[in-house]
């Protein structure tokens, strides 16, 4: 009799690393390495930056729409989502039908708003709304956010009651702040849809402006750092989507396509190595 195979570990090319590429580019480098999945960029992540012409350009999305159907690969998250003090879900019903006609599976969500009970009630409000175009809430702790850690993070996630509510871990920012692998191991698998990798230097600058520079232009590929990847690893459910975000000024000057390999065979080998410590240990 046949043993059933195991699901299969996917891994997902997120914006970050590729941004200098269209959408239809990153789909077909996704599928040309081997990446399952794609992250895409929908709004500006910052004052300073740019629209981005899919979420009104009719014929991009189309374009988006076939690539995805001829490559088959899906896209895993598309950013992103603020919760200020004075947010509005409502402003997002463009935002949110372009993620459903591409198939979206989860959407980035950044907590800007230190009063937490308004947090709280503006995350629950907007997973509610994005549960009709059924995406996922994914909240990311980022140190020099309100939600700074992984325990904030899931306190809000829990508080809000809301099936589609996740906590989004990013290796980078939980090796710079106060998380620990024993929450990620008793953080719920029905909380966790994808984790986002990549490496960092032991000693950096604290400040939010250190912080924020690294995070955006800076990161390292997955097993150049020196943050505890494979224990990460480890910690998390063993077929969690794997998401490579390694945007890198130097690493930028090469191909997209390279890029993309280069981080995707990084965090396969991470992988490997992790599953024989499991094994040995």
């Amino acid at each position: 009799m046949m043993q059933p195979e195991s699901k299969q570990r996917q891994y997902s090319l997120s914006f970050l690393t590729v941004a200098d590429v269209s959408p239809v580019e990153a789909i077909q480098i996704a599928a040309e390495c081997g990446y399952a999945q794609v992250g895409l960029r929908l709004l500006p992540a910052a004052p300073n930056e740019a629209d981005y012409p899919i979420l009104t350009d009719a014929t991009l999305i189309r374009e988006t729409q076939a690539a995805l159907a001829d490559t088959g690969v899906k896209v895993a998250d598309v950013e992103i989502i603020r919760l200020t003090p004075d947010f509005d879900g409502q402003k997002y019903i463009q935002f949110l039908e372009v993620a459903e006609q591409l198939g979206a599976k989860h959407i980035l969500i950044a907590g800007n708003d230190t009063e937490h009970q308004r947090l709280v009630e503006n995350y629950a409000a907007f997973c509610e709304l994005s549960q009709q175009y059924h995406l996922s809430c994914d909240l990311e702790f980022m140190p020099w956010t309100a939600v700074k850690n992984l325990q904030h993070a899931q306190q809000i996630v829990t508080q809000s009651g809301q099936k589609n509510a996740a906590v989004l871990i990013d290796s980078l920012h939980f090796d710079r702040s106060d998380s620990t692998l024993e929450q990620v191991k008793a953080l719920p698998t029905t909380q966790m849809n994808y984790v986002q990798l990549c490496d960092g230097l032991a000693e950096y600058d604290p400040s939010d402006e250190g912080l924020i520079k690294i995070a955006r232009s800076n990161r390292l590929v997955p097993g150049q750092g020196e943050i505890d990847l494979i224990s990460l690893i480890r910690a998390l459910p063993k077929d969690i989507t794997l998401a490579a975000e390694v945007p890198n000024l130097a690493l930028a000057k090469r191909p997209a396509l390279q890029r993309a390999q280069i981080n995707l065979q990084a965090i396969q080998q991470l992988v490997a190595l992790a599953e024989a410590d499991a094994i040995a240990g």
